[in-house]
């Protein structure tokens, strides 16, 4: 009776949500249009998973150190479609293999320049469009921020799209960019109907005057503009403008949508993840709410008027992105189906809403937050807190909280957390140095959601960790950062903030023995009933470093895939593993050992060969962890 469960499954979901069902395609970065990271796969279950292994390694080849900057992160999520997988590198190739042998079908390479100094070295996903008239098309955003269109088939790019196969991305911006490494794309493309819509990944902190975030959607054959939406409006009698004050609208930049966009093609929607306004930190030269900054927002497709949005963030001065994609569902509220759009933050805030209106459907009641002591700078006096669900990590935190490994780290922690400001979550940053919580990681980061249809869950990863930020008067900027490895360590971030009256300095708040002083779990598996906005279980996810003990969790960067069998898998973590967790309980089922870390999200698929295939890119974490550099592709099977 398999098939008939299969089929009462498969009504319950509406069929924009299950757009490869049939063909067991992972055809989107996130699975489906939605982002729901669900399989209809039940190959592997409960009672097989335990004898899961490696059916084949694949190295890319694209190890690279560059002489100043990041290393590259490979942070890629495979394609499935047409019995091949489509995957790119942080290097700037798109890769086809057999996805039973993993052998290398063809390699594109679009010579993207190494050194460009990239604050966020990674590219996460490819895309894909089937014309009615023409052969399939995979499309590459390149870190260096060039859109390219290429044959499914060969590998080459077709010569009728933007110029020769290339777009660049770079062009035409309401600021342009001056730092080559500034502008960057680290994510997929959306596609809906013939438009191709794409974001910007912009580093953070340079300066007043980033480059401008607009979101731009484009025709996917021939790659011309169809249309450009700037977060920041520019009309002052445009809504949200009076949230820009003393002309900063024109001045400032970013506020970029870096993360994924999700797609409803049923009522012609996008809906766009916005970051912070440029810089982070510092919002004397931006004040004001600052929309639409820090928010989602939903754009009609084929021309990019604003349908409606939310703001998760009113003036920004952490880093509190919505680094998230939108996850696309239907509630059940009152006996109804109600289509729903979920939000995860970096702030440990998860917002649920009416995907057709935008409306909070638990509520969100606006909190009075601590206010700003550093002169020029006026914080938001509230900020929005969802009523459901819950705060997923902790939002406080004081210097008789601290954690330690032993008592001489517990010691250093509670002294160093004695001299911040410690009011709680958005206290803002301040001279003598403020306790960020959640930190700048999260929370929730760009890993994201997964839903299971069936059961109603939400499942994510969330991270523990708090940080502490500093700003410097620009007069002792350059002493202090070239100062501060003999006198604070060196664990700081620095950042210029040019343009404002002062620079930046961060740093995850670690003990001596170099584990977090927030207390552990560090990172979290969690499953929220969604029609009722309840936690229904949470477990502790990875090791921080394989030297720690089981149970104190870690950091991870990579999302989860839920499958029809009742199995969550999950990566991310800083220990060279895969897990596979019971979607009912929580409880761990299957540890897989991986080269290195993986820095990325799993993807599952039926092969030709009839057998059900696990995949993960691991490249590790570096900087920050303690796992070798990696190019692996890894699938796992029975």
């Amino acid at each position: 009776m398999v098939w008939q469960a299969r089929l009462f499954f498969c009504l319950l979901i509406p069929a924009f949500l299950l757009p490869s069902a049939d063909k067991d395609e992972w055809l989107t970065y996130g699975h489906d249009e939605g982002g729901q990271r669900f399989s209809p796969l039940d190959a592997i279950n409960r009672t097989n998973v335990s004898q899961l292994h490696v059916a084949w390694t694949f190295r890319t080849g694209d190890l690279y150190v560059p002489e100043q900057g990041r290393p590259p992160a490979f942070e890629a999520t495979p394609l499935y479609v047409d019995d091949t997988l489509y995957l790119p590198t942080p290097l700037g190739r798109v890769i086809a293999l057999d996805p039973v042998t993993g052998k290398q079908r063809w390699a594109y390479d679009s010579d993207i320049n190494k050194e460009g100094g990239y604050g966020d070295f990674a590219t996460r996903g490819v895309s894909t469009w089937k014309p009615k008239d023409g052969p399939r098309r995979i499309y590459i955003a390149t870190i260096d921020a060039r859109l390219i269109s290429l044959d499914s088939a060969s590998g080459k790019p077709f010569a009728d799209f933007g110029d020769n196969g290339i777009v660049d991305l770079r062009a035409g911006l309401r600021i342009p960019v001056t730092h080559f490494g500034d502008y960057e794309e680290t994510s997929a493309p959306a596609i809906i109907g013939q438009t191709i819509v794409i974001g910007s990944a912009i580093a953070d902190n340079g300066s007043v005057g980033q480059p401008s975030g607009e979101v731009r959607g484009f025709d996917a054959k021939t790659g011309k503009l169809k249309w450009s939406w700037d977060p920041i409006p520019q009309d002052p009698k445009a809504v949200g403008a009076d949230t820009w004050k003393n002309g900063s609208a024109a001045r400032t930049g970013a506020a970029n949508a870096w993360s994924t966009i999700a797609v409803d093609s049923a009522r012609n929607l996008v809906f766009v993840p916005t970051g912070s306004a440029s810089p982070d930190f510092y919002g004397g030269e931006r004040l004001g709410d600052n929309l639409f900054a820090n928010s989602v927002v939903a754009l009609k497709a084929d021309t990019g008027e604003r349908v409606w949005y939310f703001q998760t963030v009113h003036h920004d001065l952490w880093d509190y992105d919505v680094a998230t994609s939108p996850l696309l569902f239907n509630i059940k509220r009152d006996g109804k189906s109600v289509p729903a759009i979920a939000i995860g933050s970096k702030t440990g805030n998860i917002f649920i809403l009416n995907r057709e209106t935008g409306v909070p459907i638990f509520g969100v009641e606006e909190r009075p937050v601590p206010k700003s002591d550093v002169p020029g700078e006026i914080a938001s006096p509230t900020q929005p807190f969802p009523v459901k669900p819950a705060p997923i990590t902790a939002q406080k935190m004081t210097a008789d909280d601290a954690w330690g490994i032993d008592d001489a780290d517990r010691k250093w922690c509670h002294d160093e957390i004695s001299k911040l400001r410690t009011e709680g979550i958005f206290t803002p940053p301040s001279l003598n140095g403020t306790l960020a919580i959640p930190g700048n990681i999260g929370g929730m980061n760009w890993g994201g959601f997964a839903y299971d249809p069936g059961r109603d869950l939400l499942v994510l990863p969330n991270n523990h960790v708090a940080t502490e930020v500093r700003l410097i008067p620009r007069a002792s900027y350059e002493e202090m950062r070239t100062s501060s490895g003999r006198t604070l360590g060196g664990d700081w971030e620095f950042a210029p903030q040019r343009g404002t009256p002062y620079g930046m300095m961060r740093r995850f708040l670690l003990g001596p023995k170099r584990v977090p002083c927030t207390p552990p779990p560090w990172g979290t598996l969690i499953a929220i009933q969604a029609s009722t906005g309840e936690k229904k279980w949470e477990v502790p996810l990875g090791r921080l470093s394989v030297k720690l003990p089981d149970g104190l969790g870690s950091i991870s960067l990579g999302g989860p895939v839920i499958t029809a069998s009742g199995l969550v898998f999950v990566a991310g973590t800083l220990d060279p593993s895969i897990y596979a967790f019971d979607i009912d309980t929580g409880h761990q089922l299957w540890r897989g050992d991986l080269p290195t870390s993986a820095r990325s999200s799993p993807m599952t698929f039926r092969g030709p060969d009839g057998k059900q295939y696990v995949v993960v890119s691991a490249g590790s974490h570096k900087p920050g962890g303690d796992q070798p550099l990696g190019d692996y592709v890894v699938a796992f099977t029975m």
